[in-house]
């Protein structure tokens, strides 16, 4: 493949801006970049004299703490603001925070909000480099990155026509719609399931299969992407009981039976077992969750190498 020129990547905010080319290029960066997460040093001079800010108005510990790590194992400056102690509190608004940090001299900003399209309006206002940590239930671009290297680890590297599902809280998940978004540009056959509470009310838009029945859809499955039940962002009741959910949608030892053999689990995490997913599961050698974790950190120094490195080392 014909190489990129040097910051290519101007910005990181969502699945469907990035070409299957685009998409290339990182997994073949994320490749590179693991092979430094796995020398003993785990220190690289890429980003030296880069800096970086996450920046999180929710609660994270895989997003968050692999950014920062992505960050320090290429040499950049990391800092995390916690924004409980920031003057967030004091009523800053989005927009006079990142002139602050762009004033700061800052190069790059990863940002996770519960507003939609708050990364992209920071973009828009601020010079540093945005990275769209997860806005709302719109996008979380790095895990549907990470889950695809994931799946192409455990030999999955052809999505085309493959059966890949995705139960349980669809309609506030970030995950879902940036995996479908990913799964459809590789030709992936996508199903859905979840209570109809859970989800949206123009799924079938997004060019999926909806299933009413969980074993429907895991019958026959290559891949079964397990989310989690979202209670901090549901006003009200939208299932009967947390047993009634797992009864009815639970993916368990049962359920796993009815996917193909080399099927791969995945979970953006963190995992409620016993509800959306049964220990057994969580734990089972078709379980890729702790890879994802893994593999999460070497593409995130791969989107950080990509837009702040322009890919090349110093």
């Amino acid at each position: 493949m014909e190489k990129k020129p040097s910051l290519f990547f101007f910005v990181i905010l969502d699945i469907e801006s990035l070409s299957r080319e685009e998409i290339e290029l990182i997994m073949a960066t994320g490749g590179e970049m693991k092979k430094i997460m796995k020398s003993g040093m785990k220190k690289a001079d890429y980003l030296k004299g880069k800096s970086v800010i996450t920046l999180f108005y929710e609660a994270s510990t895989r997003t968050r703490t692999s950014f920062e790590s992505a960050g320090k194992y290429l040499g950049a400056h990391v800092v995390n603001i916690n924004t409980a102690s920031s003057s967030v509190t004091k009523g800053e608004c989005l927009k006079d925070t990142v002139l602050v940090l762009e004033n700061m001299d800052c190069d790059g900003v990863i940002i996770r909000t519960p507003m939609e399209g708050a990364s992209v309006y920071a973009a828009k206002v601020g010079k540093p480099v945005v990275i769209n940590a997860g806005d709302g239930a719109h996008a979380h671009p790095s895990q549907a990155l990470l889950d695809l290297f994931t799946l192409r680890e455990y030999g999955k590297k052809d999505l085309q026509g493959l059966k890949m599902v995705i139960v349980g809280d669809i309609l506030y998940s970030r995950v879902a719609r940036s995996n479908i978004a990913m799964w459809k540009k590789f030709g992936a056959d996508i199903h859905v399931c979840g209570p109809m509470t859970l989800l949206p009310h123009d799924i079938s838009a997004l060019g999926v299969t909806v299933d009413a029945r969980v074993e429907d859809a895991l019958r026959d499955a290559d891949v079964v992407d397990v989310l989690r039940i979202q209670l901090e962002r549901q006003k009200n009741g939208l299932f009967p009981t947390p047993r009634e959910y797992s009864r009815q949608y639970g993916v368990n030892d049962e359920r796993l039976a009815l996917c193909k053999k080399d099927v791969v689990i995945l979970h953006p995490g963190p995992m409620n077992r016993g509800l959306e997913i049964s220990y057994g599961v969580g734990y089972c050698g078709n379980a890729a969750i702790r890879d994802q974790v893994n593999n999460g950190v070497a593409v995130r120094m791969a989107l950080l190498n990509l837009t702040l490195g322009g890919g090349e080392a110093k």
